[in-house]
């Protein structure tokens, strides 16, 4: 057969009409189990796939979510989109996946993108610094949206952490434990979630009367972490904790302790954010604050759904609370007092 399958030649195999080929494949119409199994038959036969883009145009309905994420790379966000892909393909959604590196003009390329190829969705992580342009322009396409982790405004439904609370929470556990001297290590920018983690952490300090805030800036991987943890002890080495911004930094900063004769949850404590899968069975496993990545993208993608079944519904914002998971990265000070 040359030319690709269209409703017309799978209608022809199956030796029925093009409306009965419809509507086997939409699973709609009152169909005997005979016909439909020679329509299934017949488009399997000939390879024939939906042309999702032509049944959208007939229905008004697009069956493809836009997810516009900031670094991809990072494993936390991988396991998210694990989490939303897995729920929304059950729903029968396709995602597709967009990095915008945290750079505005290039999220505002791929939204557009988003809009023009009449994505039914849209899940985002908002940019550092988008202008008030971009959230005027979804608004005006009417395109249903959930923000993710930073919540920049108002517009629309949001799905986040309650970042100061589980920042204050790593903290305290630590000053239970004996330390005095606790520094924030990890990220560079001042984004929204960063702000709020330090928030927590200068609560906490503040209310135990613990020693000096030390806010040790790092890209949040593993590779920068070793580095900046080898920096941060040298500059102070009064420090005997560190609440980190997130699981690859703190990574990062116990193989810095382990390659200096030091040992991760005796000499120094270190507390993740997070939980990525890596936390568990690194060596040694690391003590985090766990948001369950996967559980929270099936929630993001709940949201939406929510949103697309339900349009005018009220917005909504939903904000998880982080869970202390203690493994073998955090232990009292060796030296009393962490002075």
């Amino acid at each position: 057969m040359s030319g690709k399958p269209t409703l017309g030649t799978v209608a022809k195999r199956a030796g029925v009409s093009i409306p009965t080929v419809s509507q086997v494949l939409r699973g709609t119409g009152r169909i005997s189990e005979q016909t439909r199994d020679k329509v299934l038959r017949a488009a399997k036969d000939l390879h024939y796939v939906t042309d999702s883009r032509a049944a959208a145009m007939r229905s008004g309905e697009n069956r493809e979510i836009g997810f516009v994420i900031n670094n991809f790379r990072n494993p936390f966000n991988a396991e998210v989109v694990g989490g939303v892909v897995d729920l929304l393909e059950d729903e029968g959604y396709m995602v597709s996946i967009l990095d915008t590196r945290d750079d505005a003009r290039r999220q505002s390329r791929q939204l557009e993108a988003v809009i023009r190829h009449g994505r039914g969705g849209l899940l985002w992580v908002p940019a550092l610094d988008t202008p008030d342009e971009t959230f005027e322009l979804l608004a005006a396409h009417g395109m249903p949206t959930v923000t993710f982790l930073r919540k920049v405004r108002r517009d629309f439904d949001h799905v986040g952490i309650r970042n100061a609370e589980a920042t204050a929470i790593a903290t305290g556990y630590l000053a239970d434990l004996g330390h005095r001297n606790i520094g924030y290590f990890g990220g560079t920018d001042m984004t929204i979630v960063r702000k709020e983690r330090i928030e927590g952490y200068r609560q906490a300090v503040a209310e135990r009367q613990l020693g000096p805030c030390v806010i040790w800036d790092s890209e949040d991987n593993k590779l920068a972490g070793l580095d900046a943890m080898l920096a941060l002890h040298q500059a102070h080495p009064e420090i005997t904790a560190v609440v980190c911004n997130g699981d690859m930094v703190a990574l990062g900063a116990s193989l810095a302790l382990l390659r200096s004769g030091l040992r991760p949850g005796a000499d120094i404590s270190v507390i993740g954010f997070d939980d990525i899968q890596d936390a568990a069975v690194a060596t040694p496993p690391l003590t985090t604050m766990a948001v369950s990545p996967h559980h929270l993208g099936r929630k993001l993608a709940r949201v939406l759904l929510d949103r697309i079944e339900d349009p005018g519904m009220p917005l909504t914002v939903s904000e998880i609370s982080a869970e202390l998971i203690v493994r073998k990265t955090t232990g009292a000070p060796v030296r009393p007092g962490g002075a």
